[in-house]
């Protein structure tokens, strides 16, 4: 394989600011605090807010392109404007939304981006003091929370059916030795869709030794990965 420098980067992942000289050849590579790959940003640090902040930036530009011409057009059918969102304004708001770690904050952004595209389809504003729920269930449209979490449990599914020795399940499972940092630790993606598996479908954390007492490694068992049917969506209405 042949790198080009030219085009090539390095980044170090860690909580604080590692410096690293990586060569190719006679060339030092520029270390970065983060690059996009694959359309998503990736930063030193290893937070997502970023990432979810600049998707919902694309989707507010979207909106405001397709507003006038799409969105609140009366000649254009509700059944098409629809259409638009599932296609158009859902994919570019969620895209890479399966390693997500939904915060509070996170749920009550993406709510609030879901709404006011939804707001304007129904032809409502915020002074109409209408329920979210009320919307959603006028134009037949599932919570965009529950369409995440869903993708996030298959994501899971696919991590719990892959064989030994593939790399994102060995990232998943694996455990960082060494001390720790002091202040609280961030969560991790396994931490939180353990307690999504536990909050929506029941299913304990299951440890190693069988304690589950939700201590140390969590093991997610595949019955995590279970289809869901119906849960329950928390969060602003």
């Amino acid at each position: 394989m042949r790198i080009s420098t030219s085009k090539s980067e390095s980044m170090v992942l860690a909580w604080k600011k590692v410096e690293c000289l990586l060569r190719v050849g006679e060339e030092v590579l520029p270390q970065v605090e983060e690059f996009k790959y694959l359309g998503i940003l990736l930063t030193s640090e290893g937070r997502m807010e970023r990432e979810i902040d600049r998707r919902i930036g694309a989707a507010s530009a979207v909106m405001r392109a397709l507003n006038r011409s799409v969105v609140v057009k009366k000649e254009l059918s509700r059944k098409a404007k629809l259409s638009i969102y599932r296609l158009i304004y859902v994919p570019v708001l969620t895209y890479g939304h399966q390693r997500w770690v939904m915060t509070e904050r996170t749920r009550s952004r993406i709510q609030a981006a879901e709404m006011s595209f939804l707001r304007r389809v129904a032809g409502l504003s915020l002074r109409d003091r209408v329920r979210s729920s009320d919307i959603r269930e006028g134009l037949g449209v599932e919570p965009l929370l529950l369409h995440i979490e869903r993708s996030q449990f298959g994501w899971l599914g696919h991590l719990a059916r892959m064989p030994s020795g593939r790399l994102p399940l060995e990232v998943f499972r694996t455990c960082p030795t060494g001390r720790r940092p002091r202040g609280r630790p961030r969560t991790r993606w396994r931490d939180y869709i353990s307690r999504l598996a536990w909050e929506r479908l029941g299913v304990p954390p299951e440890e190693p030794d069988g304690s589950g007492r939700g201590e140390g490694c969590l093991g997610i068992p595949p019955e995590a990965a279970a289809p869901m049917t119906r849960i329950r969506i928390s969060g602003r209405k």
